[in-house]
């Protein structure tokens, strides 16, 4: 009986032993304080890519626009420095209205002489003597000796290794000091416009300058 009581409870100190060592790995493997088995902390998923995200472009400045002198025609620099002589002045609004009076009784009769087929000087100016006007002349010097009206050929042009001066016949009329009014007609068109004096020219553009 003492045999078999003893080997009963060897029995039974072995069972309870073998019992105890399995629920330790439960509860290891359940509390998370050790890694998963066969698993490494370097092989775990990163929250963040492992390499940075590539920038976008860099902002660029734009470039600063082109410089334009005010006043220029077609926005090249220094276009008023170089072309000064090409621009009429400025006229006063009393001046300005007194030649687009003048402009207006002007138009109709170079109309007429376009319609008529007569653009050579003469013919223009005595037309234009007969709306009252006055040739203006000059001595030596350049001086004017009274009137207020020129008329002149068309500017030449250099044409197939030549200069050529068209049909036509140019207008100026000095209004006031700063008051013009120029006019030209031609075998193609006519035109009349109001403008102030050019530095060199008087009431005509002139064609170049110093």
């Amino acid at each position: 009986m003492r045999k078999g009581a003893a080997a009963a409870a060897l029995i039974a100190v072995t069972a309870l032993t073998l019992g105890a060592c399995g629920k330790e790995h439960a509860t290891a493997g359940e509390s998370g304080g050790t890694s998963a088995v066969g698993a490494t902390p370097s092989s775990r998923t990163p929250d963040t890519p492992s390499t940075p995200s590539t920038p976008g472009p860099t902002p660029t400045t734009p470039p600063a626009p082109a410089y334009v002198e005010p006043g220029s025609h077609d926005g090249a620099p220094h276009y008023r420095e170089n072309n000064g002589f090409r621009i009429a002045g400025e006229m006063s609004p009393a001046s300005e209205k007194d030649a687009q009076r003048e402009a207006a009784r002007i138009e109709p009769v170079l109309k007429g002489l376009w319609q008529e087929k007569k653009w050579d000087p003469r013919s223009v100016l005595a037309a234009m003597l007969q709306l009252g006007y006055k040739e203006q002349h000059f001595d030596a010097k350049g001086n004017s000796l009274g009137g207020t009206l020129q008329v002149k050929p068309m500017n030449s042009r250099y044409d197939n290794g030549r200069y050529v001066t068209p049909e036509g016949a140019r207008i100026g009329l000095r209004v006031h000091d700063d008051a013009c009014v120029t006019a030209f007609v031609q075998r193609t068109n006519f035109q009349v416009s109001a403008n102030g004096p050019y530095p060199e020219g008087g009431c005509f553009e002139p064609q170049g300058g110093h």
